[in-house]
């Protein structure tokens, strides 16, 4: 492969697009399995936030370019390193923004307008509020539940507060747990481009405990609701669910503490065994419910 080409790519970062699944989310929990319209539209979003995505690691690593070649890691990115002109940045981006906009007319308009506000915060968070101390852990928790909110107008069906509550703090304690993570491996007690030190690690270690345990007790309320009984012909079942994902928060916040976890917790999930096994348990508890 050409190194344009290779550096292009990792410029895009399409790894990153496996965040976008979570637009699926409501495909699921509404059971619409056999809807192959909701699947329709489901993809079609999926395919504007890859877009939107790639055009706000464009503009973020365009913004970002004199961090990160402070960053032993960063630095070897496109921009940073050299290996692509800055300037492609004005180019790309817009580009990538239009192609965003014109996969969002073929779905609800409430849809798209969640998408450009997903950009809108996207780009804030680009510009200032990644600086600002909990704000930046507050607006990438929400970042994620847009999408989920998204996938639910997409195929027009009533966001769940169920979902939508156990959704926030849950993506609230992965953020809070990045930030941990980068925490116990900084060697200069201090995150470049970020408010944190090293002394406030017991403080977000404490804030995003809390908030994983919170997740688990929004699903452990909505396993005994009224709700569950009109979805499933063995909502009992849904409890063996609260094991799996507290062991699951669990692992990586000690794997955090460790100094283990490198990577954004999502990514690190979809390439880490054990998470695969808990995904895995949890589709089987949900499905032996139903």
């Amino acid at each position: 492969m050409p190194a344009a080409l290779s550096n292009l790519i990792r410029l895009l970062r399409p790894h990153q697009w496996a965040k976008n699944l979570l637009v699926f989310v409501a495909v699921l929990t509404a059971h619409r399995f056999g809807d192959a319209g909701a699947w329709r539209a489901a993809l079609l979003l999926l395919a504007a936030f890859c877009c939107a995505a790639s055009a706000i690691y464009v503009i973020n690593d365009a913004l970002d370019v004199a961090d990160d070649r402070r960053h032993p890691d960063k630095a070897r990115r496109p921009f940073a390193s050299g290996a692509l002109p800055l300037a492609l940045a004005w180019g790309l981006a817009p580009l990538l923004l239009a192609g965003a906009a014109a996969l969002a007319l073929g779905l609800p308009r409430a849809a798209g307008i969640v998408l450009a506000s997903y950009v809108g915060l996207s780009i804030a968070y680009s510009l200032l509020l990644k600086r600002l101390l909990w704000l930046d852990v507050l607006v990438l928790a929400a970042l994620y539940v847009l999408r989920v909110i998204a996938g639910a107008f997409a195929i027009a069906v009533p966001m769940s507060p169920w979902l939508l509550g156990f959704a926030l703090f849950l993506f609230i304690s992965l953020a809070t747990l990045k930030r941990y993570g980068e925490l116990a491996m900084s060697t200069t007690g201090v995150l470049d481009g970020r408010a944190y030190r090293a002394t406030d690690a017991p403080a977000v270690l404490a804030i995003g405990a809390a908030a994983a345990l919170t997740a688990a007790m929004v699903l452990a309320l909505y396993v005994q609701s009224d709700d569950v009984v009109a979805l499933y012909a063995h909502p009992l079942r849904l409890w063996l669910a609260l094991p799996v994902l507290l062991y699951w928060l669990a692992r990586l916040w000690t794997l955090a503490g460790r100094g283990e976890l490198r990577a954004d917790p999502i990514l690190f999930a979809l390439r880490d065994a054990v998470s695969h096994a808990s995904a895995l348990a949890l589709l089987l508890v949900f499905w032996s419910a139903l």
